[in-house]
């Protein structure tokens, strides 16, 4: 059984009007790679604050490697990394003098892993800091976060301002961490890294958890998204029309997510000669029907880590439709 590296217990945070972070809940254990999903001003950074010691928790407990992350932030500090999500350096030092100070305050024996690092993220070793792009910035921080072997790391938001090559490297990263079983906690909003990277993931609303997600049980969980082309936009409208008689043909989107006459289909839009539909279950009353309709052309994606993620904000105080926290 694995020990549990990270564990909030109805960690609270109040600063006033509903701003803050409330009974929060959640553990991560190690060699666990954790995604901590919300929009800017839901409590991301407020839960990364009490994990790193800088806040103290109005009520509840935040502890890492069993240890009270405020009372015992100097020792759980040896054995953590850390990306803020606006990292702040010495501007006057080179990419490699702030990297080799941060070595040296860190007593680190060997330069090894941050050369490594250095030549994945192609970081600049000549220039000052204040004229590095923010991107060249971000991968610098990620380097002081992981050069040092530590066992956990908290990550806000690590691939802000980084492009796609770098974005698949920090991805690279992440993978080779966890194999070695660092336990890992990051914030982000780019759900594809999520999806390659984490075992789980935590949706936060309004300062509260809506969900944990496993994402190894995910896939089997997530609707289809059928997209039917057909021949031309009557066609289109009589194939929904068979569907879903209901349907409003006056508006582009109808009355939007509306089971249609198959179970575990629901009609998202119909415009020109497109048909958008959602399955959640066997598709072969779908693809029968399909298959005597003038359908020029037919793509099947499943529903993205996003378009799940977004049910929590678009249907109120309980999730997802039909769904409770």
């Amino acid at each position: 059984m694995k020990n549990t590296v990270i564990e909030l217990s109805d960690l609270t945070k109040d600063f006033g009007n509903h701003r803050g972070i409330f009974d929060v809940n959640l553990s991560v254990e190690e060699g666990e790679v954790f995604g901590y999903l919300g929009p800017n001003g839901a409590g991301k950074t407020t839960t990364i604050r009490h994990l790193m010691g800088f806040l103290r928790p109005d009520a509840g407990e935040c502890r890492m490697f069993g240890q009270d992350c405020f009372t015992n932030a100097a020792q759980i500090g040896e054995k953590r990394g850390y990306l803020a999500g606006e990292p702040v350096f010495f501007s006057d030092l080179t990419g490699e003098q702030y990297l080799e100070f941060t070595a040296g305050l860190r007593r680190m024996k060997s330069r090894k892993r941050m050369h490594e690092l250095m030549e994945l993220f192609e970081i600049s070793r000549f220039g000052p800091v204040h004229k590095m792009s923010k991107g060249m910035r971000q991968k610098l921080g990620l380097i002081c976060a992981f050069m040092d072997g530590p066992e956990a790391v908290i990550l806000d938001e690590p691939t802000s301002g980084l492009d796609p090559l770098m974005q698949g490297r920090f991805v690279e990263l992440i993978l080779e961490e966890k194999k070695k079983g660092t336990t890992i906690l990051m914030s982000s909003h780019l759900f594809e890294e999520v999806e390659k990277t984490c075992d789980r993931a935590a949706i936060i609303r309004e300062g509260e958890i809506a969900d944990t997600l496993d994402m190894r049980k995910l896939a089997a969980k997530r609707k289809k998204i059928y997209t039917a082309k057909f021949t031309d936009a009557e066609a289109a409208k009589g194939f929904v029309r068979r569907l879903d008689p209901s349907w409003d043909m006056r508006t582009a989107d109808g009355p939007g997510q509306k089971e249609a006459g198959i179970p575990g289909v629901s009609v998202i839009r119909c415009l020109e000669n497109q048909v958008e539909l959602t399955v959640f279950g066997p598709p072969a009353a779908l693809l029968k029907m399909l298959s005597e309709a003038n359908v020029a052309d037919l793509s099947v994606r499943a529903e993205s880590l996003e378009e799940l993620f977004l049910q929590y904000y678009d249907t109120g105080e309980h999730g997802p439709k039909g769904e409770n926290r």
